[in-house]
């Protein structure tokens, strides 16, 4: 073929310019007080959810820790012996 290179350069931006609009993001439309009420408990809802599985992961933590102090024969300040004291 004997077109100039810019010429094949064209439907590769064309391309490009037809999938950067494809993806492109419209706009959304204004809520009503209903959708604003449902989005708020939504929000809601997923902060609890939150932080449950937090808390959950916590004692997750505090379990695999003393499972592995005990495996390492490591006194915990709980199962220590009280020391005593000198006068």
């Amino acid at each position: 073929m004997n077109a100039p290179k810019f010429w094949m350069v064209i439907p590769a931006l064309l391309v490009a310019c037809a999938v950067g609009m494809a993806y492109a993001k419209l706009p959304q439309p204004p809520m009503d007080d209903a959708a604003k009420a449902k989005a708020a408990d939504a929000k809601a809802k997923a902060a609890e959810a939150t932080k449950m599985a937090r808390v959950q992961e916590e004692k997750a933590m505090d379990r695999a820790v003393e499972h592995y102090k005990k495996e390492k024969g490591i006194k915990t300040a709980a199962t220590a012996a009280p020391a005593k004291k000198k006068k």
